[in-house]
């Protein structure tokens, strides 16, 4: 069961495991903290304590919140990492990529480390040759008809998209529960707030982060047309040394939940080297 923490203009949910120095995990748009429910238990037999944030709007935080934007989401997760007692190493994906950047210029005593997964951390822009591109027009096609209609149904054909190839053994739970949230008042709300905030307020505290950086990007991710490139160009926006990229060959938009196991093993090897060090 999760617990509550009272920030300014809401609630915020989330669930502790294990014990250790403390980790942080923020999930993406249109999701809940049960997008780490693979990745969890292993950091716990690590030596970890773990604790899973369900971002404003999303799972079973509140959903009445006068802003969406990264900014915002990084007020939150730093206010759960003060009420845990950190410092903590903050996960984010896709949005929160972006507020993990934020909170980790803002408060560097806080943040030890910062891992970001797929994240939507710099000012994005689509050319025309990236149309060519069959998985980033599929993908962008299904992102705008759900941010633009609010469409659930729309949502879940961009999940099937986002994850190329083999789905996690729990797929149709997954998609069911995801669903199901989405239904609930506000939470499309949500999803649709997140997706209209620029990542320019991420992308513009870049170079004031001071910790290590782990990026982690999948070869196949629908979001952008060369996540390679995604990816490298974070890296370079941060100071020099800081950051570091590792590709998931076939892991999409969602590599923590495709391959639970190489997104683990690459986290706890950068937390012993960069991150231990820091």
């Amino acid at each position: 069961m999760p617990e509550y923490l009272a920030v300014d203009d809401g609630t915020i949910a989330y669930e502790v495991a294990g014990s250790g120095p403390l980790i942080v995990l923020a999930h993406g748009m249109g999701d809940s903290r049960a997008a780490y429910r693979r990745v969890i238990p292993q950091l716990v037999a690590a030596g970890y304590r773990v604790a899973a944030v369900d971002l404003r709007g999303c799972g079973a935080s509140s959903t009445d919140w006068p802003a969406w934007s990264r900014t915002a989401i990084a007020g939150d997760l730093l206010a759960v990492i003060h009420h845990l007692g950190g410092p903590a190493v903050l996960v984010g994906h896709s949005v929160s990529g972006g507020a993990a950047t934020i909170a980790a210029a803002q408060e560097p005593s806080l943040i030890t480390a910062a891992v970001e997964l797929a994240p939507f951390t710099r000012k994005q822009s689509v050319r025309l040759g990236d149309l060519r591109v069959k998985r980033f027009r599929r993908g962008m096609l299904r992102l705008l008809g759900a941010g633009l209609f609010g469409s659930v149904g729309m949502w879940r054909s961009y999940l099937d998209t986002a994850y190329p190839g083999a789905k996690p053994a729990d797929w149709t739970e997954r998609l069911d529960r995801i669903d199901a949230l989405l239904r609930e008042p506000g939470r499309m709300k949500a999803v649709q707030g997140m997706g209209r905030s620029a990542p320019t307020d991420a992308g513009a505290r870049l170079g004031d982060v001071g910790c290590p950086v782990l990026v982690v990007m999948g070869t196949l991710d629908p979001d952008w047309a060369d996540p390679h490139a995604e990816g490298a160009a974070v890296v370079a926006d941060l100071p020099p040394g800081l950051g570091r990229l590792e590709m998931i060959e076939g892991a999409g938009h969602y590599p923590h939940d495709q391959f639970p196991d190489r997104v683990v093993a690459l986290m706890l090897a950068f937390l012993r080297s960069d991150a231990a060090r820091a």
